[in-house]
């Protein structure tokens, strides 16, 4: 079997693979907003059952009827390289929030606030995990439909594009324009 890549998931290329990956968001979904299981009882069950696997396996596999042995302090430990990556993204995502906020691109900012506000809104209505799956749901079909109706997509949205920019532009004239800007003392 070969690897599958995002790509080949998020575009339905690998059937099986991405309604398997389909079913295991809706069933995480469904175990958490509709049966309202507690995500710390699960997660509890979840490092119970592990340690009770290892424990086993500890003892078992100092006899003969595993040959295999149980992985050392070593295996379950975590690079320094992935803390280093990990960190490295945190740093990206605090520096491209402060160019956005610092009001070089102005257009950005103003699209970046709507989007947040937006979000802040429909997440009153919504719990964070049903947001994510609705996320996900669109991250599944999205890329599907467009590849399907690329053209029509085009069309459409070259059309809202510049009717946006006429709205920004009559925007800047009429309002943004006439804010005065403050003189800055040396």
């Amino acid at each position: 079997m070969t690897t599958a890549s995002v790509a080949d998931i998020i575009f339905w290329r690998n059937k099986k693979l991405s309604a398997a990956v389909l079913l295991a968001f809706t069933l995480v979904w469904f175990l958490f907003e509709v049966v309202e299981y507690p995500f710390v009882t699960l997660l509890c069950q979840i490092l119970l059952i592990s340690m009770f696997i290892f424990l086993i396996w500890s003892y078992i596999g100092s006899t003969e009827l595993i040959h295999r042995k149980p992985p050392s302090m070593n295996d379950l430990r975590i690079s320094e390289s992935t803390w280093r990556f990990l960190f490295a993204k945190i740093n990206w995502f605090i520096m491209k929030v402060y160019d956005l906020s610092s009001g070089k691109d102005f257009r950005l900012f103003v699209l970046a606030v709507a989007s947040l506000w937006i979000l802040s809104v429909v997440g009153n209505y919504f719990s964070s995990l049903t947001l994510l799956y609705i996320v996900f749901l669109c991250l599944e079909t999205i890329p599907v439909l467009y590849e399907k109706y690329q053209g029509e997509l085009n069309y459409v949205a070259s059309r809202s594009g510049r009717d946006a920019k006429k709205l920004f532009d009559e925007l800047n004239t009429k309002v943004i324009s006439k804010i005065p800007k403050a003189h800055v003392r040396k």
